[in-house]
């Protein structure tokens, strides 16, 4: 996106932002369109299950709109977004006492964009098939098996694709802290998956 066309997208934003703030339905619907499968990503790829993630993504918007008023745009929009969605998912993790099991229909959302994965799908065959639905589980399961701290870094760069200081901003921590956790996650995440490395 050019300079000219990021700051009219910024521009709309704030259009948008201001009519929601007024109570206009269609400009928060505008504003839930743009950003509801990024945040259905984040959340789904935190929580492991895709039940749960449509009903934090609720509670997400929900929550976003009832306190759009706070919002100061001293940060993007999305990095405030982001950092509800963060938040209440963090605090559903820590809530939540059941086992999060992840169901065989669930793909990893940031997967398709591996060009590794896109390499190996493109020379499907039932064999592949079989090894990459193994991967995806794996990884799914290697995942969930971190800490919520650990899983959110993880998330939040290597799937969302968000730069160190923009995720600082969101954790209110700083960008060492997270290429901390992110060193550490990436490392257990590693001994986890040893046998598929080797």
């Amino acid at each position: 996106m050019t300079g000219e066309a990021k700051s009219a997208a910024q521009d709309g934003e704030a259009a948008l932002l201001a009519r929601t703030r007024s109570g206009d339905r269609a400009a928060c619907g505008e504003l839930v369109r743009r950003y509801q499968s990024r945040i259905y990503s984040l959340v789904y790829n935190m929580v492991g299950n895709r039940e749960d993630a449509e009903d934090l993504v609720q509670e997400i918007f929900v929550r976003a709109f009832h306190n759009i008023g706070s919002f100061q745009g001293r940060s993007r929009f999305y990095t405030w977004l982001y950092r509800i969605a963060v938040n209440l998912t963090i605090n559903f993790l820590k809530r939540s006492a059941r086992s999060r099991n992840l169901s065989l229909d669930d793909v990893e959302l940031g997967i398709e964009r591996d060009r590794t994965f896109v390499e190996v799908v493109s020379r499907r065959t039932p064999a592949t098939d079989m090894r990459i639905t193994e991967l995806q589980e794996r990884l799914n399961a290697a995942l969930q098996k971190l800490s919520d701290k650990h899983r959110t870094v993880v998330v939040l760069h290597d799937i969302e694709g968000i730069p160190h200081q923009e995720i600082a901003r969101m954790l209110r921590c700083s960008a060492g802290t997270v290429r901390s956790r992110l060193f550490y996650a990436r490392k257990q995440l590693q001994e986890e998956l040893r046998d598929l490395l080797e």
